[in-house]
């Protein structure tokens, strides 16, 4: 893990201060990774809405071949193997 130090008006230093507390949080750093993670989500989401709208958006779909969920099947597969190894 790595250090990151950042400065803060006292405001913000105070309402960290005070979700730390009233959240359950051990600490500040625990506070600022969990807001972090969820701006990670949500930025996973937006792209997962746009792929999908891109999708939606392209045109009728062909008809999927055999080897095209052979393809499918392999990326998934893969896909969880890394997932594994996070």
């Amino acid at each position: 893990m790595t250090t990151l130090n950042i400065s803060l008006p006292e405001s913000m230093r105070s309402y960290v201060d005070e979700k730390v507390s009233q959240g359950g949080y051990s600490t500040a750093s625990e506070y600022i990774r969990q807001l972090i993670r969820e701006d990670q989500k949500a930025s996973a989401q937006e792209r997962l809405e746009l792929m999908l709208m891109e999708g939606i958006n392209s045109g009728p779909a062909r008809e999927m071949t055999a080897d095209d969920w052979n393809l499918l099947h392999s990326r998934v597969e893969q896909r969880q193997t890394e997932d594994k190894q996070k």
